[in-house]
Formats: structure tokens, sequence, C-alpha cells
């Protein structure tokens, strides 16, 4: 049999998960780079979910992918969905796998994604991982895909607000995402001008809090910007939730702990104070220059992992590298800011 006769081996690509800015810059460098290495692609449908009942893919070309990486969100859809809490899910996965002639998975999420994919290998499937979370708190890589797009709207969102907060003499909340972990409310909290960044790794003492807006209006300085992760938590107290919902990776849905604390803070200080929750606003619209080009890296890169035959391992970014680390390793602990860099930045906004 010639050569040209011989079938081309299948890369399948999901997204799972939030969506972010960056998604399709990997999908079209997955497909890139799987073309080149005379691979075909498919895409799947809805992230995990399009690999459960009767599956739902579609083909990627060339043409599929034009210009794909100047857009936000994902062209394949996505979904919190894990296989290992449907019954027979695994067994369904691995036929419809099958059933689409899916040699191997590139699959692109954050820690709940990434976790089904390390799973799968040790069930083995084929996979290797993306790093995809606006709240960059993935291990083993410099930064996660989506983070520098949501914290450039951040930082402008909280840049804009001053104006207001000035003109009427008021304190304002601007409540960002992250869980666990405090990257994007830091970064965009230093960048955004705020005078508060509250954080999930140092719970907050709402009495200093008020101490700090006070001693701000006293020397003059009539407004206060507090950036607010929605992970963040009073000392001595509880996360602070808008509803129980959990999903299929039990996780509350957070959110909500900006319109708590505002009322607070105006009884205590006699300043009003207002809140604003950016929400789903943070991962909305087209990918930064920096998350086109790191999207496509790691895109590339994946599919030349599969190539290699290097399965059960994360692509990264490492200083200006690319790497590869075993998706055990990048997902054993959650990466947080450290007190260091807490430390240092703390130094920028002490009010004495």
């Amino acid at each position: 049999m010639s050569k040209t006769n011989v079938p081309r081996k299948v890369i399948g690509v999901l997204t799972g998960g939030g969506d972010a800015p960056g998604l399709n810059a990997v999908i079209r460098g997955v497909t890139l780079g799987a073309h080149s290495n005379n691979y075909e692609v498919v895409g799947i449908k809805n992230g995990w979910a399009g690999l459960l009942g009767v599956g739902d893919t579609r083909p990627l070309t060339s043409i599929d992918i034009e210009g794909i990486h100047l857009l936000g969100g994902t062209i394949l859809g996505t979904s919190r969905t894990n296989p290992y809490k449907h019954e027979n899910g695994l067994r369904e996965l691995k036929s419809n796998l099958s059933k689409h002639h899916i040699d191997h998975l590139v699959v692109i999420g954050g820690e709940d994604t990434l976790s089904v994919a390390r799973d799968l290998c040790s069930d083995g499937v084929d996979v290797v991982g993306v790093p995809k979370t606006i709240d960059n708190d993935i291990n083993c890589t410099d930064y996660t895909l989506g983070f520098d797009s949501a914290l450039n709207v951040a930082a402008e969102a909280l840049t804009n607000i001053h104006t207001t907060a000035l003109s009427h003499r008021r304190t304002i909340i601007v409540e960002i995402m992250g869980r666990h972990a405090g990257w994007l409310t830091l970064l965009a909290g230093i960048a955004g001008g705020a005078h508060l960044i509250l954080i999930p790794e140092k719970p907050f003492d709402i009495d200093e809090t008020c101490r700090i807006i006070c001693k701000r209006k006293d020397r003059g300085l009539e407004y206060t910007i507090i950036a607010c992760s929605e992970g963040a938590m009073p000392r001595d107290g509880e996360l602070i939730l808008r509803s129980g919902k959990v999903d299929e990776f039990n996780h509350v849905q957070l959110g909500g702990i900006t319109e708590q604390l505002a009322p607070l803070i105006e009884e205590r200080t006699g300043i009003e104070c207002k809140y604003v929750i950016l929400g789903y606003l943070q991962r909305s619209g087209p990918p930064s220059a920096f998350d086109r080009v790191l999207g496509t890296r790691l895109g590339y890169s994946a599919a030349d992992a599969v190539q290699r035959g290097i399965f059960g391992r994360m692509v990264a970014i490492r200083g200006t590298d690319i790497v590869t680390v075993g998706l055990g390793e990048a997902l054993t602990n959650l990466k947080t800011v450290p007190k260091a860099m807490i430390d240092e930045f703390e130094r920028y906004l002490r009010i004495d």
C-alpha cells in the first residue's frame, strides 16, 4: 500500500469549563500543527458533553480555522460536564472516540477539565492538556490562557470607575472573578489604581477596611476604590455565597460578596458605598495580543506532543519557552498568590 493510502490519524480537540479569550487561538494552533504532521482534526462540541450520548463533533479544516484566533469564546462550545459523574460515562466516551475514529485528544481547560483528562489517561485514553483559566491558578505554568485578556478588562473597569466614585465622593467595590486565587484581582487592582485589594489568600478585617476608608477621607481623599475577589473572605468569617448551586465538580457557585459588604461599609463609615460585579464581562470579548500568541503556541505544541507520543502531560509556558509537564504534577495544588507578592504590593497601598 502506498503511503498516500495509509489512513491519517485523528486528533480530537475540545474546550471545557468556563469560556475564556484565546480558546479559538488554541483550536487554530492545534489544527495547524496537526495538519503539518499529517493528522486530521475533529472538533468535539460542548466539552465533555460532546463525547457522551450520541456524541457531537465536526471536522476542522484550514477553512474552518481561518481568522478564529481573533475571536473570543470558543467555536466548539463548552460545558461543565464531568463524564465520571454520568452512568456509563467512561464507556460512552470511549465508544464515541472509536465511532468518530479519534485516536488522541487535546483537552483545553482549567482544573476540572484537566482533572478529567488526567483520569482518562489512567483509563487508557491518549490525552494532552492545555491550561485555560482567567484565574491563572494552574500550577507549573507561568500564565494560563485567558488570564491576560481578563486582566485587561478588569483593569480597564477599575480605571474607568474612578471618575464616578470621585464625582460622588463614594466608596465603590468592584467584584472580580477568583475562587481560591487572587491573581486577577491583585494585578487588576494595582493596574487600575484600587486603594484596597481583597483576595482569598489573605482574609480581610472589615474594621480595618473601614478605618482605611475613613482615614482617606480625613486626608482629603474623598473616594475609595476596592478591588474584591469573589472568593475573598472576612477574617473569622465564612465564604459569602449568592446561591448554593453546585456543579458536577462539586464547586459551589460563588458571587455576591460585594452586595453584602457594601451596606456594611456604608453603615460603619457613613460614606455612600456602591458595588459593581464585573461577572462574565471579564471573560468576554476578543483575546489580547498576548493570549492570541500564547494560545497559538500552546495549540501547536500540543499537536506536536501528540505526534511525539507524549501523553498524560500538559503544555505550559515558562519564561518564554513552551514545555510539557505531567498533568498529575500540574494539578496537585492550585497556584495561589505567594505571601511575598502580597507583601510587596501592600507597600504600595499602605495608608498610615
